[in-house]
């Protein structure tokens, strides 16, 4: 996975991820038209399928509201790498399937920067330094969910298994 950094600070609040105006919009594509739009509304326009959210501590904080992780993946967005990450954030992203990697080095990550991540590794990869920053891993089962496209996919997958 390769793509830009766009990059934020401490404590976004899944508010300034996707207000909460638009919490009665339900498709990804749509809600990706309103994403960051208080902070950083030039975001929208720009980012692109591959791109990466680089956070800081608390990353998702604020309500329970699954229109984050989803405006984020509608948006294209392939992945969220934070220092740390709200618990209701990190379990509403994975049960949709989008990729988050808690990073200590997330500093060393400039805005724009081009950086790429091996998922299988562990590892981040700052393509503007050179550098490479180790995260912490996802267990197998948590993996498993996000390979299969979420927790909806997972379960329908394993009901198959089941039943074969």
């Amino acid at each position: 996975m390769a793509g830009r950094a766009w990059k934020f600070g401490d404590d976004i609040d899944t508010d300034a991820i996707i207000p909460g105006r638009y919490l009665v919009i339900n498709d990804p594509r749509e809600l990706a038209l309103h994403l960051f739009e208080g902070v950083r509304p030039e975001m929208v326009v720009q980012v692109r399928s591959g791109d990466y959210v680089v956070g800081g501590e608390n990353f998702g904080c604020g309500s329970s509201r699954e229109h984050a992780p989803l405006a984020l993946k509608g948006a294209g967005v392939d992945a969220v790498v934070a220092k740390s990450f709200a618990r209701i954030f990190f379990r509403n992203a994975i049960n949709i399937g989008l990729p988050l990697f808690i990073c200590s080095d997330v500093d060393r990550i400039q805005d724009g920067a081009p950086m790429e991540i091996d998922m299988a590794g562990g590892l981040v990869h700052n393509l503007a330094s050179g550098e490479s920053y180790k995260t912490t891993p996802l267990p197998d089962f948590l993996r498993a969910i996000v390979d299969a496209g979420g927790f909806v996919e997972y379960t329908k997958r394993q009901v198959a298994e089941v039943k074969a």
